[in-house]
Formats: C-alpha cells, structure tokens, sequence
C-alpha cells in the first residue's frame, strides 16, 4: 500500500515476527485504527473507499496470520473459514469512522465463503446466502467515545476529571509556550491553503493537529485545481507540520509525571488484560478480541509500557489501519482435547504494525516495561500491567477524582480494586477484580458476567477551547517529559 506524504515510521529494525514451528498461539487480543477519513475540522468525519479498502485489506492480513490453517500463527481451534461467533469478540465506539472501520476489517477477517455457507432445509430446498457467503459478524456498540472521530480535540479520557485536568495543563507548560512561539510564522502562512476553515487567530500550535490533519486529507484527495493554495504545502512543510503534531498529541496522551493523562491507555491495557485472562481460564472459548479506537490511546499505552522509552519513533502519531496486537504463545505441548498448559508455560508477545506508513502488512514484535525480551512470561505480564492498568469502575473512579453519576455509589465502598488473587487452577491467574475490567464489553457475548460493567474509555476524548482556556489560565502547571517529544515518524 501506498504511503502518505513519504512519512514512514521508523519501525521494522527488529524485523517481522514468524512464530517458530514449535510454537502455538492459544489466542490474541487486536486494538486497531481506522482507515483513512475526511478531515476532523469538517465534522463530520467519514471513513472513505480508501479507507475502506485499507482496513479490509489489514483484516486480509489477519486472517492469514490468525485465521489460515496453513498460517503458523493459526490461533489454536479458531474457525478457518466459517466464523464461530463464541470465538471472536469485536468492539467500537458509537461513531461512523470506527463502525465501519470494523465492519471493512472483518470482511477481510472472515471473507464470504460461497457456497459452504449453503443451507438445505427440510423440504430439500437449499438456500443460497447473498453477497456470496457473506458472513455476518456484530459489533459491540459502546456508548463511550461517540463521534470522537469528528471530536477536533483529543485527550486521556472520558469524563475522567483529573486526565482532562492534566492534559490540559499541557497548554500552560513551558514546552508547549516554546513550541508555540517558535512555530507561530510557520501556521500563519498556511493562510492561504487553510483559511477557510481556521481563521488567523487559531492558525498556531495550539491547533497543531488539526491543521496537519486538515492539510494531510486535503494533500491525499484534493487536486490543486480544486484548492491552488495547497501547491504552496510541499513535502518539507507537511512534514514539519506532522513532527509538530506529534510532540502536540504524544504530550496530551501521555505525561511520564503525571500518568493519570495516560488512562486510555491505562483502561486498554486492563482490557487487554481481562481478555487475554478469560482465553486461559476458559481453555480457549474465547480466542480472539478486536476493539477499534483512537490513535491516541496507541500512544498513551506506550508510554505507560514503557515502549516509547525503549524506542522513541513509539511517540509519531500511529498511521491510519494501525494496530498493535497482545498474543499467549506457548512452546509446551498442548493436549489432544485442547486444554491449555499451566500460565508458567505462556508468554505474551506484544506487536505493531504502523498501517498505511509501513512498507508491509507484518506485524512486528516489541519489549514490554522496558525490558529486552520479546515474551513476556504470562506471570510477569500479570503484575507488570497491573502496575498501571485501571482495573475496575471503583478504581477508575478513586484515579479520576469523580464522585458524580457512577462514581457517587463507590465513594462509600469499601475494598481495593487492585487486590490481588488467583484465577487459574494451572497457575497463577489474575485477581477477581481484574476478572471485573472496565471495558467489558469488549469481550460481550464471552464475559456475561460483566455486562453491568461501563466501558469508561476506549480514546481520548474532546476538550472544549473554552476548557482549554479555562484551564490555562488558572495557573495550573506541568512537568511534561520531553525526553522523546519530536522523535521523527
């Protein structure tokens, strides 16, 4: 697939991961992007046939990574060619870029398969499915996220008070006053190409993403004919526009001082969590989790897992059709009637894949919490996470500083949502509460049991400008990092 504006991140030094012969993957969690869309700035945003046909394309890929019996990364008893909807989880915010998003991919996931989907009825009349086989695979819906696509404003959480307070204490650091100065002749001479959507005034840094986002889409679908000023944004000023966007977005999702800006990626990676967990206790009945979501809960789990300190490329806004994906392997024999080895023989693997900027499909494999290994023991990963992942409502709630709506019934609860146990029979497990991550409804239709549960946040979310203004000039400070800020994609 084609790059956009040559602006590749730098993320294939390790090389793509091929699972040795001996190796089995017992199941596999996805968190992905969209496809590429209109612009922000112009709600409301849609994913387009370019989009469309990236996506379906990535879901191609997985299924001939997780899906294809020839694959040696076949996921152990997943459906090959007809989907077993007790297998497979999907999930998406209530917004139409991620919806569809989900619905191209898993076409691509489980294409339509003809006539093995034929029925024959009692009478002996056999019904042809339309669309060839196509195959029908829902998508949870969550409320959490709406329309974020179309939010031009994007930060740690979803009514989470205190991420929202530290995000926008980023508009009033000292990085963010440098940046500011030293960008402000750049945007003000993007006028001419721009101007009809951002006036002088919010020509800045401050709009750093928008405005990159803005000229990003119009580069890729507009012709010059249709917009002349745009022949004056070559390569070079798009690209400094991108690396301007980057240290804006990475320091609104991630603080290394404050890491309540992080919580998507905190929440994600107690889903993450509590999915991969319900693949071992329930021997594999769940095998594969799916949840589209915003670019920036990408960037915020990378540097709560400590990969953005490992590589510095992790702090580039992820590309469209993205996806980074938490595999159990094992290299323990696995028996005849598919019951899993105990946890001390599963690791988990974590990789990337940088979408439409990178030079291929493959997937590539990472260190977790700054380590060096590419697995991690399932044991390690358990407590590693838990040192950052929200897992549970009161949890949330207690990290966030609400006390309203959902929260107020927790203000008075006793216990820790951060107690630890054991799940497993065959080995160490997860506690109760982890069983209990918010996000349930990620796994819905594989964890019943959680449906009470409110997914509090699956992106980052719209902050206001009056907010923003608010904020700032309440005085209220930063210690923003800016230790990997402006790493090159």
């Amino acid at each position: 697939m084609a790059t956009r504006n040559n602006i590749v991140l730098a993320l294939a030094s390790l090389g793509a991961i091929q699972p040795s012969s001996a190796e089995t993957i017992l199941g596999a969690y996805i968190f992905h992007r969209h496809g590429d869309r209109t612009a922000k700035s112009t709600p409301p945003a849609s994913l387009t046939d370019l989009g469309y046909s990236e996506v379906h394309a990535h879901g191609s890929y997985y299924n001939s990574r997780y899906v294809a019996n020839s694959s040696e990364a076949h996921i152990l008893g997943l459906g090959s060619e007809v989907v077993k909807l007790s297998q497979l989880a999907v999930s998406s915010p209530s917004d139409n870029v991620l919806q569809n998003s989900a619905a191209g991919w898993l076409q691509g996931l489980y294409p339509p398969v003809g006539g093995a989907a034929n029925q024959t009825l009692r009478n002996g009349t056999v019904v042809e499915p339309p669309l060839n086989g196509y195959q029908l695979i829902p998508v949870s819906i969550t409320s959490t996220g709406s329309g974020s696509e179309s939010s031009q404003w994007l930060q740690g959480s979803t009514d989470c008070q205190n991420a929202e307070v530290s995000s926008n204490n980023f508009f009033n650091s000292d990085i963010f006053k440098s940046y500011q100065s030293s960008s402000l002749d750049l945007y003000q001479s993007l006028s001419p190409a721009v101007n009809a959507t951002f006036t002088e005034d919010e020509l800045n840094f401050k709009n750093a993403y928008t405005i990159w986002d803005l000229l990003n889409v119009a580069l890729i679908h507009n012709s010059t004919d249709s917009n002349a000023a745009l022949a004056n944004v070559n390569t070079s000023t798009i690209h400094e526009l991108f690396l301007l966007a980057n240290v804006h977005e990475w320091n609104l999702a991630y603080n290394s001082s404050d890491t309540v800006r992080a919580i998507s990626g905190a929440v994600l990676a107690g889903q993450a969590l509590e999915a991969l967990n319900e693949t071992i206790t329930s021997n594999g009945k769940s095998k594969l989790n799916v949840q589209f979501g915003a670019y920036a809960t990408f960037l915020s789990y990378f540097g709560l897992a400590g990969v953005a300190s490992g590589n510095p490329d992790f702090t580039g806004i992820p590309d469209y059709a993205s996806s980074v994906a938490w595999e159990l392997v094992t290299n323990a024999t696995v028996s005849s009637d598919g019951a899993f080895p105990p946890t001390s023989d599963i690791s988990v693997r974590f990789l990337f894949n940088n979408g439409t900027s990178s030079s291929s499909y493959d997937l590539t494999a990472y260190p977790l919490f700054g380590g060096s290994s590419l697995e991690v023991p399932w044991d390690d990963f358990v407590t590693q996470t838990q040192k950052f992942a929200v897992t549970g409502q009161e949890q949330w709630c207690s990290v966030c500083g609400n006390t309203d709506s959902s929260c107020a019934s927790n203000s008075t609860s006793s216990g820790s949502s951060t107690t630890t146990g054991t799940t497993n029979s065959k080995g160490s497990g997860i506690s109760n509460v982890v069983a209990g991550v918010i996000g349930a409804m990620v796994t819905l239709g594989v964890v019943l049991g959680l449906e009470a549960l409110v997914l509090l946040a699956s992106g980052l979310r719209l902050v206001r400008k009056k907010t923003l203004a608010a904020a700032a000039a309440a005085g209220a400070t930063s210690s923003t990092s800016a230790e990997n800020v402006g790493a090159e994609k």
